[in-house]
């Protein structure tokens, strides 16, 4: 055994047994045990996890508030000012199927730890890139190197902890990244305000830099990982039989919902917020994506209760709070928007942390692979619908913005109470 596995938690042994065992067996103080709240390799693992979470969503989305600076600096619309986030979402949403299999044959953390080493230098290159269509294909190439760390850290989760802690670490992954969208978002928009954009991106980008040598430090090696050899056709084996499940194709349309909604709300915010009646700056409109702090709570506490719960039962309350959200932000005083943000925000951190873990729990194998295509399906809503969403901000306002996030939240929902009578899947 290695000096790195010696250093994780162990089962341990009676001593009548520990001190009786014949020459040459395994005692059972040798067996790794699974990471369990509480102890220290708990701890250990999640300030990984987080720190992940935090970078990986503060690279990514850090440009969304930068979306109107970006039209005006270049002349161009709303629609395509969105491709700076949408480039990123739709690259990442095919290229984390193929890191999902990359991570069976490497290993766990080393996928991740590069995804984010390189995923913070592309972020600082694109601070110092002068052209639009330059700024463009960084960010899509940032797509292929963030895709070694969401999939992969959902796997590493599922892999490494007792299924009681399942949903609290993941419920913790997704508070990380939470963090990050908000730290991502205000770091950027204040910045901008104060200096220049491209100031914003390249402290972003060191800070995901600072990140990736935490998780480095931080995270302990895979125990219970087997390396498997890239096979493209048991990869696509796997995908076929994850299909196959009707409850998972369920989960996976809910990830293309819930994130199509949810991004397309917050692509458009800023452009009505910096325009008249209100004409907030920069910073003011950053300040208002605080209330992203709301979804730490909300993914925790929503997990935790699942688990408590069932996830039947829990899934669908959520799902409704973000109907609620989008009616609010359809009135004009600023204190609706702002509640209105709030709430769908609370929603669909909740409703992300249940169908997330129970995506794991129900793919019996390939548990990677599933992640993967609940993750391309989740960011493919992200690129479709964000993008979707600058043409209707652009032909009829925000009525038209909501109209079409209110369709996706309740076709979710009906799909959420149809979950409730899901059969569980058997072995």
């Amino acid at each position: 055994m290695t000096s790195s596995a010696q250093s994780l938690p162990r089962r341990s042994a009676p001593p009548s047994v520990a001190g009786t065992m014949p020459a040459g067996t395994v005692a059972a103080e040798d067996v790794v045990a699974y990471i369990e709240h509480g102890t220290a390799a708990f701890h250990r693992t999640n300030l990984a996890l987080f720190a992940a979470g935090f970078a990986t969503f503060a690279l990514l989305y850090c440009v969304q508030p930068l979306m109107p600076v970006f039209a005006e600096a270049y002349g161009i619309g709303a629609a395509e000012s969105s491709l700076s986030l949408s480039l990123t979402t739709g690259t990442l949403a095919f290229a984390m199927l193929v890191a999902s299999a990359l991570s069976e044959a490497w290993g766990r953390k080393p996928v991740m730890l590069a995804s984010l080493f390189a995923s913070a230098v592309l972020t600082v290159l694109a601070a110092l890139m002068p052209s639009w269509h330059g700024l463009l294909l960084l960010r899509a190439l940032m797509g292929l190197t963030l895709s070694g760390l969401p999939a992969v850290a959902m796997a590493y989760v599922s892999e490494e902890m007792h299924p009681r802690s399942v949903g609290l670490a993941m419920g913790l992954f997704i508070g990380g990244s939470a963090l990050g969208g908000l730290g991502g978002r205000l770091i950027a928009g204040v910045l901008t305000d104060l200096a220049s954009w491209r100031l914003g991106l390249g402290v972003v980008g060191l800070s995901g830099l600072v990140c990736a040598v935490l998780f480095w430090r931080s995270l302990p090696p895979s125990a219970h990982f087997t390396p498997r050899p890239l096979r493209p056709r048991l990869l696509l084996a796997a995908f076929a039989d994850h299909l196959r499940d009707p409850g998972l194709r369920w989960l996976f349309l809910e990830g293309f919902l819930l994130m199509g909604a949810f991004v397309t709300l917050y692509n458009y915010t800023g452009f009505r917020l910096l325009a008249p009646p209100y004409g907030l700056s920069q910073t003011m409109v950053a300040a208002i994506f605080v209330v992203y702090l709301i979804g730490i709570g909300a993914s925790i506490w929503v997990g935790h209760l699942a688990g408590a719960l069932g996830r039947r039962r829990v899934f669908w309350a959520p799902i409704v709070l973000m109907l609620a959200g989008i009616a609010l932000t359809r009135g004009d005083a600023l204190w609706a928007i702002v509640a209105g943000v709030a709430v769908l925000t609370f929603g669909f951190f909740g409703a992300h942390s249940v169908a997330s873990s129970w995506v794991g729990r129900r793919a019996q194998h390939a548990r990677a692979q599933a992640s993967s295509l609940y993750l391309f399906f989740y960011y493919l809503g992200s690129s479709v619908a964000g993008s979707l969403g600058g043409l209707a901000w652009a032909d009829w306002g925000w009525p038209g913005v909501t109209l079409m996030i209110g369709a996706l939240a309740l076709t979710a929902l009906l799909i959420a109470l149809r979950l409730v009578v899901l059969p569980p899947r058997q072995a």
